[in-house]
């Protein structure tokens, strides 16, 4: 894939999660080492290189999150609706 069209889409997901800043998410991250955490959150904030995720952790703790945009690109981050499980973003072929 060329370079452009990969800024493009990563900018294409920046403007995505600025729409749905204040929305609540479910994130799947794949940390390494077969460590993959789900967990639903809160989109805080979306700055130009990365965005802001108020996570859910156990007995009403939260913690904050900040993931790349090209964490998504990748699939290193998968974004997705918790009430229905619709991926916010098609997975992107062949990078």
């Amino acid at each position: 894939m060329e370079l452009s069209k990969q800024a493009a889409m990563v900018n294409d997901i920046h403007q995505r999660l600025v729409e749905l800043t204040g929305s609540r998410l479910k994130l799947k991250a794949n940390m390494g080492r077969s460590k993959i955490i789900e967990r639903e959150g809160t989109l805080l904030q979306a700055h130009p290189s990365l965005f802001i995720v108020e996570i859910d952790e156990k007995r009403g703790r939260t913690s904050r999150q900040s993931y790349q945009y090209v964490d998504v690109l990748t699939g290193t981050v998968e974004l997705s609706d918790p009430s229905t499980g619709e991926p916010l973003f098609p997975a992107f072929d062949s990078l």
